[in-house]
């Protein structure tokens, strides 16, 4: 039992941690999201054991509890929600979806763990509502667009609601919401498929009507519940945009009451009688015939129809010779002259059409009167003239038309009467007008005749008194006058004032004591001239002494600097006052001053500054104002009393007695007195101690007065109606201001446009009055003054229009019909007539119209001439007479017995009146009918039927039924009868007891006059529900019968019973046509006609079942039990065959298509369904003739059952081949009928094919490819019937060079057409002409299938095309050219022989050139070995081997111009050249290639190495080489360039020689000598070549010793010859013998001595030159490139010596400072030499080896001073181009 009870205990302890519940291991709950906080998920987790208490067996924890969403109480194993502070969301962007953690679980007895999975599933709540996209959504579409088209498709994809949520939650599906005050909107816009949201139109738009409607959309989500769903709206603007609907409207349109319609316009014009057409046309049409599409808003504007006129109809029926209407502008032209005494008046009807074939014109009238002669009022050219004269001209003198009186002032006016012309016309006659001014006519005239006409003066003029004169100036031609123009003269001023002094004379009385500068007296002057010639200057002409000065400007006269004045003198001034005028034309006046000099005293009177004061007061000063100082001084300092003394009559001004200022006391008035002299006293109170002064005072004018109207003239007018122009009488105001304000002028404020007014107030009509219209008239005359502020009155005019007979009588109707009844008595009146005559007197008389009035209707009607009552002469018989609607018409007129106008017209039509003669009559006095209990409602129970004997077809003919309601209340309300039928039918759903019987009275009555009727009565039974058959099924449905089935074929039976009843049946509905028939005794149906299922598929028949009792009776009783439906379904039979939708097809395959590429496909249509339209395709292809058929290969299959023919073969250098076979389509999956088609496959290539360039995406065109490609064939069409358009791709627009560049935002389209007739492509330039040229028509056509903007930019060639065009045009080029080259070469045959023997011996001179080269040329690699380029043999390979402390290769300056640069060198000078930096001192570089274009450019920085070339005044170059510190503060060196252009350009080979050049050694002594010869090769092929002595230091205590120096001459390849294609003579400078004073040269201390060398056989020897050897072997490479090397090259020539006989010249090398041994030369080096030419050794022990002889020591330089000028020469080089490098 212990090992029992063990084992148990250890399967227990086994057990814990484990879960006690079946199923899957992992535990999975769902929670809502947005749960709140300590929500539930696991109640029990079902782990074995126990997680607290003393007897805990396990212990529980959470693991992979991310952000602890999950709280875990052990006790309870359960699980609770964690979101304190937060919210478990599901939504994005927290996208909670899903919560996984882990329970883990140890087991406390034997420390085992398990982990336990929880997965919490976050369920969706609808807790987001849907988002749109945008704010707002909008489309434009045009009011033409069809009911039912989807307007609007904008909430696809991203654009429309998004809802977050998951699932349905998340699901949108949109709708119209309801907007109760937009009903129209909720109407014309539909969203049939909720989920997509496209809008649909319901309703037809109109732009006219509404322009926008606001569509509020509603977004929803589709949650399981409706109440739960969450919307969200939106705005849809739709505007509507214009379309082509309406016709066009003239204008101007007054629109009718409250519609869209434009009141009848009526346009005018006039001709004048006999005018020749070129002088008025157009003519003038008021207002101008304009007609416009009432489709404003087409867009684009180039949619917009134009506009087309013509005239309709017209009266005279002859107008169409005199008048034609422009189609496109409207001008109306006169074709031939008028004669007035044959046509006055002409009324046209004009229509206006549209352009594009709309089919609603629009008509006006047009009526054009003929004038007579002299009938329009003349005109001036000018609307205002301005003038100018000078105040001092004559009495006759013209008026200018400018300031300067250059030129007259011309007024043209003209008559249309006389002659008309064109704008820019000058008139040929004088219109003989008489011209009148309305004021000032005593001031000026006008010349009397002339086509131009002038104003002259009259009287003279004076412009102080008035400077300008306005007024108004008329034309009249004696009949007609014109509209007045202002004239404005202007008066010029001329110094005709002299200035004036107040006084002749003035006495100053002065004292001693007055100091100097103290005012004497202040003079003034008055001058009425403007500008200079009023302004006055003012000197002392005499008498002063010198004592006395005067202000030229102001008078003042002051006693003069430095002035005692004496007592008892006097003096008397004499002072001139002048003008500044013209100096001929300057006026002056004098006045005395006397001057007395008293002693001092206190008996002086107070004195005013000034004797005369003048002041401008304006009236409108306020009062209290100041107006002037009037200060005296009185030398004493006595006190001053001032006061007026007279000219103030009425007290206006005030004078302050203390101050002496004068005030304005009482309001001053210019028009009552303009001008005041005032006379002021001052007196200090002592005898004679009072002064005077003068104060003139003008009041200038203020515009303070209306202009005021004169009561003497009538304001009480007449004026005659239908006058043009007629005098209705004259206003006159006056304005007492000045100047402008005082000129008035006169305007109409009301009836502008029927009267006018003119400048003197005389009142005329402008247009004929007509009294009837209007008679009596109330006009504004408003008079204004010509201020800028101007002042206005008013003046009302009464005008009675007086009147004429000028108007016909008028009917109260211009037609009347009138009914008369048949019978009617003689003499009944049947009209009374009212005519009207708008004329004040007038006597009417009424008659019938006798003119073409037939006499049967002068004998039956009458009417009274006084009252106008039209009667009947006799009894008329509506059915004795011969028409079947008598009617008479006849005219009848109102004519006035005193007037002189025809008589008014007026229609009458009278009609003859059938009466109602016959009642309707009933066909049974009693009618019977059953019912059945339960009939529903509108059961027909029988039908009652009348005929009336009155005429059919007229009211009293028709008869109707209606049920007598009073008779039998209560049937009447159960049963009613058809108005027209005259079935009874119940009104209700019967509920009636059987064997009931109803009385109904039905009452049949006419439309006759009067209405006569006739009754019946209609009894109806109940019938026992026993007798009415009950249909055993309610509907029948019978098996499907075949279309196929023959006539009489039985379908079905229907059965019904009834109780001892035999059994009737019939169709009674759904049996149209009579297809089927019904046997009424077995109830058997069966086909009475043959089926189509194509025709009708489906029948519904209604059937009913009576009982023979009822049938006997000829009635019916029909009910729910007794009425059945019967359907009967028709079966399809393969009855049709296929139908291709086209009998051709055509379709292109390109030469390199691959195999099973679809080139079309066809598509066969069957009328029958389902299998029987299924289709099978297969191809009907002919053996190509004349090959094996069995080996023969299709060349296209087809897909069977879509119908895509594809290629089977490849089809290269097929190009213009078709193909021609059949298809054939089989129904019913190939076992039903069969139908064929043909097809046409071209071949073609790109050769054929245009590609159409648009600014869209590929997509676009991708999308809409079908319609814009039947676009393009319908244009292609118009040239070539039948064309077909084919794609060949569609693509990114290609572009750049080789078009290898894609633009996804442009597409390409590669197209071509086939035409028909030949089966072939139509040729590439013809499809480009048939398309390019139609460009903007068939962008129209594309815009509503592309994006805003998008259209075709071009049609273009594929690029292959073009590339064969380059390629074609490239081998044209080579053919010419060879063929010209072998032209040339015949012709320079011969001369290219003797070309070819002159050049050998060229050749042999250029090869003793080439020696002198090498021995002028450094040495190469010490080390030996040939040069592996020319650049190497040069010494350019220094350069990029050596060390980067030692590389510096450096450049010369060029010292040609560019425009001397060698032909031969591939350099044109004209070019620029790119920059190219050949300088790297590390790296070294690479010189271009022959012929490279680049620029070659001096690096900057590096002369400074060597030194710097400059120009010297006379124009030669020096180069001057950057001295050493040794060579401080010596002379500058200067290296002169000696360029030889002979050499450079001579060709001949021929021996010359240039001047002999000479250097001398410069003296200057260095410790780093630079010794070396520099060669240098320019820009230009030539060689520039430096040559130096050399300079040592040479002390004479140094012994001298005979160190071996090696002359190495230079490595110069054999091949260096060969790149030389051309060398000319080169030039040696002869060189100066230099006298050595030591027979050795000094290296490192010693002297050694150079010996020269000579080339063996030449007769002239050379100086030879030191070469010192570089005795550092690491060193030898960069021989070239140090700093430290030195070459001096020495030359001896004679002039007259040829090229053999030069002097040969050797490069020495840089010696050692460190080693005097001589560096052995390689055998390789000695290899090299030219076999006449040796190297010489120069040493102590061998002086002359290998043939060269040692001709003379050369000795130290110490004794003889070198020139600091070194030359330089330069020779040509070749055609290569190398940069100028250093060599």
């Amino acid at each position: 039992m212990v090992f029992v009870f063990g084992k148990r205990e250890r399967n227990m302890e086994r057990q814990e941690c484990k879960l006690s519940r079946s199923g899957p291991p992992a535990t999975i709950v769902a929670i809502d999201e947005e749960s709140p906080n300590g929500t539930l998920l696991v109640e029990n987790m079902q782990i074995n054991g126990v997680a607290e208490g003393p007897d805990r067996t396990i212990s529980l924890s959470l693991r992979d509890n991310h952000d602890y969403w999950v709280i875990l109480d052990p006790s309870k194993q359960a699980l609770y929600l964690n979101s304190t502070g937060r919210v478990l969301d599901r939504d994005p962007p927290s996208s909670i979806l899903s919560i996984v953690v882990q329970v883990q679980c140890t087991n406390e007895l034997i420390g085992t763990v398990i982990f336990h999975e929880v997965r919490i599933v976050v369920r969706d709540r609808n807790d987001n509502v849907p988002r749109f996209q945008q704010p707002r959504y909008y489309v434009a579409i045009s009011e033409l667009t069809p009911v039912g088209t989807t307007i609007f498709s904008g909430f696809s994809g991203n654009n429309g609601a998004a809802d977050i949520d998951d699932g349905p939650n998340g699901q949108i599906e949109y709708t119209i919401q309801y907007n109760p005050k937009d009903p129209t909107t909720n109407r014309t816009f539909d969203i049939p498929l909720t989920l997509f949201g496209s809008v649909v139109l319901r309703e037809r738009l109109n732009y006219e009507e509404i322009t926008r409607y606001l569509v509020i959309i509603q977004a929803n989500d589709r949650a399981p519940y409706p109440s739960e769903r969450r919307t969200a709206t939106t705005t849809l603007t739709v505007d509507v945009l214009d379309g082509d609907d309406l016709g066009p409207m003239f204008l101007p349109c007054a629109l009718v009451g409250n519609t869209r319609d434009c009141s009848p316009i009526t346009y005018k014009a006039n001709v004048l009688e006999l005018t020749e057409p070129n002088k008025t046309n157009p003519l003038n049409v008021t207002p101008p015939i304009q007609a416009v599409d009432q489709d404003r808003n087409i867009q684009p504007p180039s949619d917009r129809p134009g506009i087309l006129y013509s005239i309709l109809i017209g009266k005279p029926e002859s107008y169409a010779e005199y008048f034609s209407l422009n189609r496109t502008t409207a001008e109306l032209l006169l074709l031939k002259p008028i004669d007035r005494e044959l046509y006055r008046r002409f009324d046209l009807v004009i229509k206006a059409e549209q352009d594009n074939g709309h089919p609603l014109p629009a008509f006006a009238n047009l009526q054009i009167e003929v004038l007579d002669e002299n009938n329009q009022a003349p005109y001036f050219l000018r609307t205002s003239y301005h003038g100018y004269i000078s105040e001092a001209s004559p009495v006759g003198t013209t008026i200018a038309a400018n300031t300067s009186m250059s030129a007259p002032l011309a007024i043209i006016a003209l008559d249309n009467d006389v002659e008309e012309l064109t704008p820019n016309e000058m008139p040929s006659r004088d219109p003989q007008l008489q011209f009148s001014l309305d004021s000032y006519s005593h001031v000026f005239s006008v010349s009397a005749t002339g086509i131009k006409r002038y104003l002259s003066v009259v009287q003279p003029l004076d412009r102080e008194t008035q400077d300008t004169y306005t007024f108004m100036l008329s034309a009249s031609d004696g009949v007609q006058q014109s509209v007045p123009v202002a004239v404005t003269i202007t008066v010029l001023d001329a110094n005709d004032n002299t200035p004036t002094f107040p006084n002749v004379s003035y006495d100053v009385n002065l004292f001693t004591d007055m100091i100097p500068g103290e005012t004497v007296l202040q003079l003034s002057a008055v001058d009425s001239d403007a500008g200079e010639n009023g302004r006055i200057t003012y000197r002392i002409l005499a008498g002063d002494l010198g004592h006395f000065l005067i202000s030229n400007s102001s008078g003042i006269i002051t006693v003069a600097p430095d002035v005692a004045l004496t007592v008892g003198r006097s003096y008397a001034l004499t002072v001139e006052a002048m003008d500044n005028g013209l100096v001929p034309q300057r006026r002056s006046s004098i006045t005395t001053v006397y001057i007395e000099v008293f002693p001092p005293n206190n008996q002086s009177p107070p004195r005013f500054l000034r004797q005369q004061y003048n002041l401008e007061v304006s009236e409108a000063m306020r009062t209290g104002a100041t107006l002037l100082n009037l200060q005296a001084v009185d030398r004493e300092g006595d006190p001053i009393t001032y006061q007026i003394q007279s000219g103030d009559i009425y007290g206006h001004f005030a004078l302050q007695q203390n101050t002496g200022y004068l005030v304005l006391e009482n309001p001053l008035d210019r028009e009552t007195l303009e001008f005041y002299t005032l006379v002021i006293t001052a007196s200090d109170g002592h005898p004679d101690g009072t002064s005077t002064a003068t104060v003139s005072l003008v009041i200038t004018d203020v515009n303070d007065n209306d202009p005021l109207f004169s009561s003497s003239l009538p304001v009480n007018l007449t004026v005659i109606e239908e006058q043009d122009q007629a005098y209705v009488g004259q206003v006159k105001a006056t304005d007492p201001d000045l100047g402008a304000s005082g000129e008035v002028h006169y305007r109409l404020v009301n009836h502008q446009k029927l009267f006018s007014i003119n400048a003197t107030g005389a009142i005329r009509t402008t247009v004929p009055l007509d009294r009837e219209v209007e008679s009596h008239y109330f006009l504004i005359v408003e008079a204004w003054d010509g201020a800028v502020d101007p002042r206005r009155s008013r003046l009302t005019l009464s005008v009675t229009v007086l009147d004429v007979d000028d108007n016909s009588p008028v009917f109260t109707q211009q037609t009347y019909n009138v009914n008369l009844p048949e019978n009617s008595p003689e003499g009944t009146t049947i009209l009374q007539l009212k005519a009207i005559d708008a004329d004040l007197s007038s006597n009417l008389t009424y008659q019938i119209r006798t003119e073409g009035l037939d006499q049967e209707t002068a004998r039956l009607f009458h009417i009274n001439p006084i009252t106008g009552e039209l009667s009947v002469l006799k009894v008329l018989d509506y059915e004795a007479l011969a028409n079947s609607e008598p009617t008479y018409t006849f005219s009848v007129e109102a004519v006035d017995m005193e007037g002189t106008m025809p008589p008014g017209l007026a229609s009458v039509t009278v009609r003859i009146m059938d009466m109602n003669d016959f009642s309707p009559v009933f066909s049974q006095s009693v009618y019977r009918g059953m019912v059945a209990p339960n009939a529903v409602k509108g059961t027909i129970v029988t039908t009652v039927m009348a005929n009336d004997s009155d005429p059919t077809g007229t009211p009293a003919g028709l008869v109707r039924y209606k049920v007598d309601q009073e008779a039998y209340p209560y049937s009447a309300s159960i049963f009613d009868v058809e108005e027209q039928a005259g079935h009874v039918v119940t009104r209700v759903n019967l509920n009636e007891e059987p064997n009931l019987k109803f009385s109904l009275l039905v009452v049949a009555y006419d439309d006759g006059e009067p209405v006569k009727e006739n009754t019946t009565l209609v009894e109806i039974t109940v019938l026992q529900p026993s007798v009415i058959p009950v249909f055993t099924q309610e509907e029948y449905r019978f098996l499907p019968v075949s279309e196929e089935a023959a006539v009489g074929t039985a379908l079905g039976v229907i059965m019904a019973a009834a109780v001892n009843q035999t059994v009737v049946y019939s169709i009674i509905g759904g049996n149209e046509g009579g297809v089927f028939a019904l046997n009424e005794t077995t109830g058997v149906i069966s086909t009475a006609k043959q089926l189509d299922y194509e025709t009708n598929s489906s029948y519904t028949l209604k059937v009913e079942a009576d009982s023979m009792r009822v049938v006997s009776s000829n009635l019916r009783a029909p009910s729910k039990a007794n009425t059945a439906k019967v359907v009967i379904e028709v079966q399809d039979e393969n009855d049709h065959p296929p139908v291709f939708s086209k009998s051709l097809y055509i379709g292109g395959v390109a030469e390199d298509a691959k195999t099973f590429t679809s080139v079309l496909q066809v598509q066969a249509l069957d009328r029958d369904t389902g299998n029987y339209s299924s289709m099978m395709y297969r191809l009907i292809i002919p053996p190509p003739a004349g090959k094996d058929t069995k080996n023969s290969k299709d060349g296209f299959v087809i897909e069977p059952y879509s119908g895509v023919v594809k290629t089977a073969i490849m089809y290269r250098n097929m190009r213009r081949s078709y193909f021609k076979f059949e298809v054939v389509a089989t129904d019913n999956y190939g076992q039903g009928h069969s139908s064929k088609a043909d097809i046409v496959v071209s071949v073609v290539n790109q050769l054929d094919m245009q590609v159409v360039v648009s600014n869209v995406p590929p997509t676009y065109v991708e999308k809409n490819k079908k319609k814009m490609l039947s676009i393009l064939e319908r244009y292609v069409q118009e040239q070539v019937p039948g064309a077909k358009v084919v794609v060949e791709t569609i693509g990114p627009h290609r572009h750049g060079d080789g078009m290898e560049q894609e633009d996804y935002t442009k597409s390409d389209l590669m197209i071509y057409a086939i035409d028909p007739l030949t089966n072939r492509a139509v040729s590439r330039k013809e499809l480009f002409k048939f398309l390019d040229g139609k460009l903007l028509d068939i962008n129209k056509e594309f815009q509503p299938f592309l994006p805003p903007g998008g259209r075709i930019l071009e049609i273009r060639t594929p690029e292959v095309v073009t590339s064969v065009k380059r390629a074609a045009q490239s081998v044209g080029y080579t053919e010419g050219a060879l063929l010209a080259l072998a032209v040339i070469i015949i012709i320079c045959c011969v001369p290219a022989i003797l070309i070819v023997i002159i050049t050998y011996r060229q050749r042999q001179a250029e090869c003793a050139k080439t020696a002198r080269i090498q021995m002028a040329l450094p040495q190469g690699k010490p080390g030996g070995g040939t040069a592996n380029n020319l650049y190497e043999e040069l010494g350019d390979n220094a350069m990029r081997g050596y060390g980067q402390h030692e590389t510096q290769q450096l450049l010369r300056p060029s010292l040609l111009r560019p425009e001397e640069l060698s032909m031969e060198s591939g350099i044109d000078p004209g070019q620029d050249y790119y920059t190219q930096d050949y300088y790297n001192y590390d790296q070294g570089y690479d010189l271009p290639q022959y012929g490279s274009r680049r620029k070659l450019i001096s690096p900057s920085g590096l002369y400074d190495e060597y030194g710097e070339v400059v120009v010297d005044d006379d124009g030669s170059y020096y180069y001057s080489p950057q001295e050493s510190d040794a060579e401080q503060g010596g002379r500058k060196r200067r290296i002169k360039l000696v360029f030889d252009r002979e050499y450079e350009t001579s060709s001949t080979g021929e021996d010359s020689m240039p001047e002999s050049q000479r250097s001398r050694v410069s003296s200057n002594q260095s410790s780093h000598v630079n010794v070396n010869g520099s060669i240098y090769v320019a820009q230009n092929g030539s060689i520039i070549r430096t040559r130096r002595s050399v300079n040592t230091t040479c002390p004479t205590q140094t012994t001298t010793t005979n160190n071996s120096l090696k002359l190495t001459s230079p490595v110069f390849s054999s091949r260096l010859a060969k790149h030389f294609k051309k060398l000319d003579k080169m030039a040696a400078t002869l060189e100066e013998r230099v006298p050595l004073n030591s027979p050795r040269a000094t290296v490192g201390g010693r002297c050694n001595t150079l010996s020269t060398f000579q080339r063996p056989g030449t007769a002239t020897s050379a100086t030879a030159t030191s070469s010192f050897i570089n005795t550092d072997s690491t060193k030898t490479a960069n021989v070239f490139n140090t700093r430290q090397s030195s070459i001096s090259l020495g030359s001896t020539s004679n002039s007259n010596v040829g090229p053999e006989s030069a002097a040969a010249q050797s490069n020495p090398h840089k010696a050692s400072e460190e080693s005097t041994t001589e560096q052995p030369q390689s055998a390789e080096e000695r290899n090299e030499l030219g076999e006449g030419e040796r190297e010489s050794k120069v040493d102590s022990s061998n002086d002359g080896s290998d043939g060269f002889v040692g001709k003379e020591p050369l000795r130290c330089p110490s004794d003889r001073t070198q020139s600091d000028e070194e030359e330089l020469w330069m020779g040509p080089w070749n055609s290569l181009h190398i940069p100028m490098t250093k060599l």
